[in-house]
């Protein structure tokens, strides 16, 4: 299921001291993902589908493979190799995929793809999206290499079957007590957002070479075709922040990035767990004159309450709002459009959709939600209620989304097993607009080994 809190730097820390000397370890899981929709208008389907039917299904198979060792004392190395398929099910049960990563090539047998699509083929990928080694000594790591990065405006994406990583050196220093600084350099990413496939059509319309970027293909799509490294940003990116939590119940972040040739951002994050109740503050700025000269930059904050109760539920309302003046939103750059609005890549803001990413990162967005999380009979269960306005200035984008879902969750030793229904309910308040109510389900099944 998806994944949206923010973990810090585990992501960066995996691997770099975690293992005994001479300590080799295989790992991995094999997943199932499914899912289908319908739709009452076929805006958003592409056409008015039922949950039985395939054009509004999608599915994938994938195989992750995981190595870790110790080179020597404080060295460790680590791989992890991703492979995708849908076993040649996308011309029957399904018409499109989870995976972004699939290559699409032409083939007049072949019936994959909408108009005007025809003689489409979906092309299996293999991928590597680590490839690290990391040394630790004193209080100081450092890690090179390909990896998982896990940072506010830049981060691995955990909630598709497959997740999009970087190539970067990433220093992390814990001399100064219950502080972690960290120094980061991105040179590439496999992110959608870096995909550089182009479309290419013969003289029939129809397609030669692409990506599903370009046809829309996959519904959860977060990786580049083939898995493929490109340069990230323009020039690469640097990454400075901060966190600490020297008063215990209370963690401040703070984060620079310079994306060079691009913008410039900051995300300040402050969050509260006491006795059990939950509190937290956000605030963010993109800054894209360097990308687009004489426009306004993107800022956004938001705030968060809950309760948790032990062993019974955790309840949290939050709100956010996106200023309406700006360019790109506030969501992840390594996997969204940096043009235009409603790009569905993830944020961290504390609103963010179960489903439906997107739209409370979009510019002009204010978003609430209302979540609750519990286990009952063994099986873990949330409800969440989303609600996002997006209004930019200056366009005629106006739009509503509204998200309810309920996901249920159950282990059975090494299986992962979950269930999502959810409902989304897409209002475009724009002259001609139309809206759509799409009703989804989805079964998620992992079996790590």
């Amino acid at each position: 299921m998806k994944l949206t809190k923010l973990s810090l730097i585990a992501a960066m820390l995996i691997g770099s001291s975690a293992f005994a000397i001479e300590n080799t370890k295989v790992s991995g899981d094999v997943k199932l993902f499914y899912g289908t929709m319908d739709s009452d208008t076929g805006t958003y389907l592409g056409n008015k589908t039922s949950l039985f039917d395939a054009e509004g299904a999608y599915g994938n198979i994938a195989v992750d493979l995981e190595l870790t060792t110790d080179l020597t004392k404080g060295v460790s190395a680590g791989a992890k190799g991703t492979y995708i398929t849908t076993l040649g099910l996308e011309n029957n049960l399904v018409d499109n995929t989870w995976s972004n990563s699939h290559g699409i090539t032409s083939n007049t047998s072949s019936s994959f793809g909408n108009p005007p699509t025809t003689g489409l083929q979906l092309d299996d990928a293999f991928y590597l999206g680590e490839l690290w080694i990391a040394g630790t000594a004193f209080d100081t790591t450092l890690k090179v290499g390909r990896q998982a990065l896990d940072t506010p405006l830049a981060f691995t994406e955990t909630w598709g079957i497959d997740q999009n990583t970087f190539e970067a050196v990433v220093l992390i220093n814990q001399s100064i007590p219950d502080t972690t600084l960290v120094a980061t350099y991105v040179g590439k990413s496999n992110g959608s957002a870096d995909d550089l496939a182009t479309l290419a059509l013969d003289g029939s319309n129809n397609y030669v070479s692409g990506s599903l970027n370009n046809i829309s293909g996959a519904q959860a799509g977060v990786v580049a075709q083939d898995g493929k490294f490109n340069t990230f940003g323009t020039d690469g990116v640097y990454v400075v922040g901060a966190i600490n939590n020297s008063f215990k119940p209370l963690t401040v972040q703070a984060w620079y990035y310079s994306l060079q040739q691009m913008a410039e951002a900051v995300w300040v994050q402050a969050d509260l767990n006491m006795e059990g109740i939950l509190a937290g503050v956000q605030y963010t700025e993109v800054d894209v004159d360097k990308l687009f000269s004489g426009v306004d930059e993107d800022e956004a904050y938001a705030a968060m309450l809950g309760y948790e109760m032990k062993d019974v539920a955790t309840f949290k309302v939050a709100y956010s709002s996106v200023d309406d003046r700006g360019t790109i939103g506030v969501g992840n750059v390594a996997t969204g459009s940096r043009t235009g609005t409603g790009n569905s890549n993830q944020s961290k803001l504390y609103t963010e959709m179960w489903w439906a990413y997107g739209n409370v990162s979009a510019t002009g967005a204010d978003s609430y939600s209302f979540t609750a999380e519990g286990t009952a009979a063994g099986v873990n269960l949330l409800l969440g209620y989303y609600y996002a306005d997006i209004d930019p200035t200056g366009t005629a984008n106006d739009a509503e989304t509204t998200e309810i879902a309920l996901v249920a969750s159950k282990s059975f030793g090494p299986l992962d097993t979950s269930l999502a229904l959810i409902h989304n309910e897409f209002d475009d308040n724009s002259v001609g607009g139309v809206d759509e109510d799409v009703n989804t389900l989805q079964v998620y099944l992992t079996y790590n080994f």
